[in-house]
């Protein structure tokens, strides 16, 4: 068993070495990482520049690129065994609902739907360390049942871990995705020579947010653990849409 670990807060970031930590003695782990915080990436991939792999003291490959770009490159060019599934994580911070259009952690996984084996994205829903045990075993648990699942190929399961202690926690589900408010307008900050910049504000609180949802799971106590796919086609629209179309030609 061979898997490839990514993550988008670079690969210092405490979450990743947790998740090799937690998964060095099951699996042959890879890290590709890159070199600094890449939140919020999405599928980004670095096309204006070349990217240099780095090996570090601890055997961890850091890169000038994108969560996206480490998982590319690691199945494509930098890994001579084929790699049997991509984990992704753990993301200091919660990818829940709409976060996941956004999340560079989520699409770090989402780059490795083509080995047809599920992909997993793991995330903290706390910016705070204190937890990140519980988020560590989950990781283990979840991965080490993997080959219980018969799930289609190319699909991801996105997996939000309660800020709690283990104990504290009440079990497992199966969610939706919710959705998010709109979120508060960027702020805007004046630099010393008087320049404006703008901060993105923080996203929006859950609008979307009732039983069966990932926001509802992880409020309740629950681990919960979204299927996600990459075909966005919205097939419920296309006896209207066709109509519409049919009238313009």
């Amino acid at each position: 068993m061979r898997i490839l670990i990514s993550n988008d807060d670079g690969v210092f970031a405490p979450g990743l070495a947790a998740l090799h930590a937690a998964l060095a003695d099951y699996a042959e782990c890879t890290v590709i990482a890159p070199d600094q915080d890449k939140s919020g990436a999405s599928s980004s991939l670095t096309l204006d520049r070349p990217l240099h792999p780095h090996t570090l003291p601890n055997g961890f490959i850091s890169l000038n690129g994108t969560p996206t770009d480490c998982v590319h490159l690691g199945l494509n060019a930098l890994l001579s065994h084929p790699q049997d599934m991509v984990v992704s994580g753990i993301n200091l911070g919660a990818n829940l609902g709409d976060d996941v259009l956004y999340s560079g952690t989520v699409a770090a996984a989402l780059e490795g739907r083509f080995l047809g084996r599920p992909s997993f994205a793991f995330s903290l829903v706390s910016r705070q360390v204190d937890n990140l045990a519980t988020a560590a075993h989950f990781a283990r648990l979840l991965v080490q049942a993997h080959q219980g699942l018969e799930l289609p190929v190319r699909t991801v399961l996105n997996v939000n871990i309660p800020n709690l202690p283990l104990e504290r926690i009440r079990g497992i589900q199966l969610t939706r995705l919710g959705h998010r408010a709109r979120a508060a307008a960027p702020t805007q900050v004046v630099d010393p020579r008087g320049k404006a910049g703008y901060w993105i504000a923080a996203a929006g609180d859950a609008e979307d947010g009732g039983p069966g949802t990932d926001f509802h799971a992880v409020m309740q106590g629950f681990v919960s653990v979204t299927p996600l796919q990459l075909d966005r086609t919205f097939n419920n629209a296309f006896q209207s849409l066709g109509g519409w179309l049919e009238g313009l030609a």
